[in-house]
């Protein structure tokens, strides 16, 4: 898809993006298609925005209701600039259709890891020209906080998700979610030959040789990170050296971990829950991987990736409204078909084999901000010999 500069083209653009139905009031429908609908007002009078992006589901197609269209939300303009440690090649889309359909508004991504972002912004300090982080984890989200340099998001931003997956201070929001999970390869294992006890790991002789993880991944830093929490420093290191023990194999990343359990490389890994619904989409929906899941643990942690505003914004108002944005019914049915991740707006469910957000067992007392001591699991994981 190509676009142009031009007011004109930007403003027939937005018309075309109309779709038969407001997001909240009759739904969006389909997984499929580029945008579907034929230009028909919402209704309550304001134009439906439609679906972003084609979908990667292989699971079909489904209706979604639930959420604010952005045809309800506030127009913006001007010039923005975002911070994201989202990969491009995942928000991307989200962003440019966002942009596109303002014609007065400029915004400019900065992609690279967390880690690199928030060194970058601490930096630059007050000269930062960043206005919105955009990331994956809390974690991050917290460290900025932490440093002071982000401020409180407007009450009617905060509204859209539950507190659970925000800032109790209102500094951050989550824009969607992702749970821990055991892929497990069902050729080898039946679903209850997992524990649904993490700690548990090392006692299952039966994975030895078979298992892999991704120690180097920012995920598997913060699953390590709510252990340390959860369980303290002495048993956190003694299940790592527990793992290891069991001669676990390493990979580059998450989804590796999952294309090794459906290839039969290893039988069972620890990984985010979507990465074995995009190996399933790659192969059309059919391989001999399944999700387990612990219960009240680490390993059932529930992470957000999220966005807050920063102090360095020139317009925090229109900051704010694009973080607003990333919560709308249209963005998080994207999240959900584009990157299958937990849609955090009620009423926008998950795409896939997967339990909604209310049926997980995420572990209790773990608030997300406490997941921002990301050094001090480093420096154990690089004790233990892990990193």
């Amino acid at each position: 898809m190509t676009t142009e500069d031009s007011p004109g083209r930007a403003i027939t653009r937005r018309r075309l993006l109309a779709t038969g139905a407001a997001a909240g009031v009759a739904g969006l429908a389909g997984c499929t298609g580029l945008f579907r609908g034929s230009n028909e007002s919402g209704g309550n009078g304001s134009e439906a925005v439609g679906q972003i992006g084609s979908g990667r589901s292989p699971f079909g197609d489904r209706e979604i209701g639930g959420g604010t269209s952005m045809a309800d939300m506030p127009e913006m303009s001007g010039e923005l600039t975002v911070y994201s440690a989202r990969g491009e090649v995942l928000v991307g889309e989200l962003i440019s259709f966002i942009e596109d359909l303002y014609p007065d508004l400029a915004v400019k991504v900065r992609y690279n890891s967390a880690a690199e972002l928030v060194n970058q912004i601490e930096t630059e300090g007050e000269n930062s020209p960043a206005e919105v982080f955009f990331t994956v984890d809390a974690s991050s989200l917290g460290e900025l906080k932490k440093d002071g340099f982000t401020s409180e998001l407007p009450e009617g931003v905060r509204e859209l998700v539950r507190e659970e997956f925000r800032d109790p201070d209102g500094q951050w929001i989550g824009t969607s979610g992702r749970a821990r999970t055991v892929p497990y390869n069902t050729n080898k294992f039946e679903k209850s030959d997992v524990p649904t006890d993490v700690m548990a790991f090392p006692e299952k002789k039966a994975f030895a040789d078979g298992i892999g993880w991704a120690p180097t991944y920012s995920s598997f830093q913060s699953f390590v990170t709510a252990m340390r929490v959860l369980e303290g420093e002495k048993a956190t290191r003694q299940w790592l050296r527990g793992v290891m023990d069991l001669g676990v194999r390493e990979y580059s990343d998450e989804f590796r971990v999952a294309e090794a359990i459906a290839d039969g490389e290893i039988g069972v890994g620890f990984a985010n829950h979507y990465y074995i619904q995009r190996v399933l989409a790659g192969r059309g929906g059919e391989a001999p991987i399944a999700t387990a899941f612990t219960k009240g643990d680490a390993g059932a942690m529930f992470n957000v990736a999220g966005a807050s505003v920063l102090k360095t914004a020139a317009d925090a108002e229109l900051a704010a409204n694009f973080v607003r944005h990333l919560l709308s019914a249209e963005a998080q049915d994207y999240f959900a078909r584009e990157t299958f991740e937990y849609p955090l707006v009620p009423g926008v469910e998950p795409i896939g084999r997967l339990p909604t957000i209310d049926e997980l067992n995420p572990p209790e007392g773990l608030d997300l901000t406490q997941l921002s001591d990301f050094q001090g699991t480093i420096e154990l994981m690089r004790d233990v010999g892990v990193l």
